[in-house]
């Protein structure tokens, strides 16, 4: 039996309610958002530390976009490179600290527009963070719950770019506080190292003087000749110390670069390691062209491999195997030149998971009887000066490292 025109009619005036009901009940939702956009603005300049701004960024912009997961990266202009301050809502999020690649995402919001980018990785949103002195972060946003054509609309996109602009500000303040007490603490740093080095050197020389005297005379029994010896070591060791922290404490030294042909230099840094620390074993593995040649700081590239061999082989207590790897990798970019790649690698236990995001900070140490924790500190400074980078790999069994120096000034 036909329907009814009254019929016809109630059932378009229900669908209409409920389309019309879902229409309200959206932008009451997206009313919400907005809402909560501006209040988290409002908080970002009064966040007391860079991680309550990461907590702000990550965890409740998330929630107030109805957003899965949300990433802040920092930019360091030095390395060119993104490093993670925090990130929420993935089990395998990366880790606070750990340098990463620029991130991709289908939109990006500039200026409170939402453009579509030529990537089709995932529906994010990247949401760059910009300052007084340019980009100072990114903030990764990932695709929001339900099926929605676009992850913002108009006045979201508004909302957000004020809330990063604030954020932004939020950050490169927080980032120049930190710059200006990481100086201060170096020049005291500095100041301290100095001061004890010209106070101890005298004493030491002469400590170290009458120790080699009474070890090499005949007259004196093996015991005291053995404790002489001791006493040379360890002064040996207390100058070695006070060398590392001068050389991090003073920062930015100019480099004393010489042209060499990468396989002689690389055999000189390998046979350098090898008599520094007659324990080690040095398994050399180079596939460099013979006709490479690199400008580089000689006596600093050694200090690094010395310090990155050394840590290897008090953690292998006191003996084996450092394998040395190297080849020739391709600039990062259109220019530029080719880049040495050297792998130092050891079978000990490797790094403990609780300093492998703080293993290249100062006086970061543990299981050492020795030493002053800036051994690597002062390795990555030193790879640095050569615009390069050292990283820890995550690769087993042993710990791995990764030192990649552009081959021309």
């Amino acid at each position: 039996m036909p329907a009814r025109p009254s019929d016809r009619r109630a059932r378009g005036e229900e669908s209409y309610d409920s389309e019309r009901s879902f229409e309200l009940s959206n932008e009451r939702q997206f009313s919400t958002h907005s809402a909560a956009l501006r209040r988290l603005a409002d908080r970002a300049l009064e966040v007391p530390d860079l991680d309550a701004l990461g907590r702000l960024l990550t965890r409740d912009v998330p929630q107030a976009l109805d957003v899965e997961d949300a990433t802040l990266l920092l930019w360091d202009r030095k390395l060119d490179s993104f490093e993670v301050v925090s990130a929420g809502g993935k089990k395998d999020a990366p880790k606070a600290g750990e340098v990463v690649e620029a991130p991709e995402a289908r939109y990006l919001l500039a200026e409170g527009v939402l453009i579509e980018t030529p990537s089709r990785r995932g529906e994010g949103v990247l949401v760059p963070l910009l300052a007084r002195s340019g980009l100072v972060g990114m903030l990764v946003l990932g695709a929001r719950r339900g099926r929605r054509r676009r992850p913002l609309r108009t006045v979201e996109s508004r909302e957000l770019s004020s809330l990063a602009a604030r954020a932004a500000l939020a950050l490169e303040n927080h980032l120049y506080q930190r710059e200006v007490i990481a100086s201060e603490r170096m020049a005291a740093l500095g100041t301290m190292a100095g001061m004890l080095a010209h106070d101890f050197r005298g004493p030491m020389t002469v400590i170290r003087g009458y120790a080699e005297s009474m070890a090499d005379d005949p007259a004196a029994t093996p015991d005291v000749r053995e404790r002489a010896r001791l006493i040379t070591r360890m002064v040996d060791r207390l100058e070695r110390m006070t060398t590392e922290t001068l050389d991090f404490a003073r920062g930015g030294r100019r480099l004393a670069r010489r042209s060499l042909a990468v396989p002689a230099l690389l055999e000189e840094l390998a046979a350098g390691v090898q008599a520094e620390l007659p324990t080690l074993e040095v398994i050399r593995d180079f596939r460099v062209p013979a006709d490479a040649v690199a400008a580089l700081d000689v006596d600093k590239l050694r200090r690094v491999l010395g310090n990155i061999a050394a840590n290897a082989r008090d953690a292998m207590g006191g003996k084996g195997r450092l394998h040395l790897a190297a080849e020739l990798a391709a600039p990062d970019g259109d220019e530029g030149a080719p880049r040495l790649v050297l792998t130092v690698a050891d079978d000990g236990p490797g790094v403990p998971p609780e300093i492998r995001d703080r293993l290249f900070e100062p006086f970061v140490t543990r299981g050492k009887k020795s030493g002053t924790g800036l051994g690597l500190a002062v390795a990555r400074r030193f790879v640095e000066d050569h615009g390069g980078t050292l990283e820890l790999l995550p690769e087993g069994p042993g710990a791995r490292f990764r030192i990649a120096m552009p081959l021309g000034a």
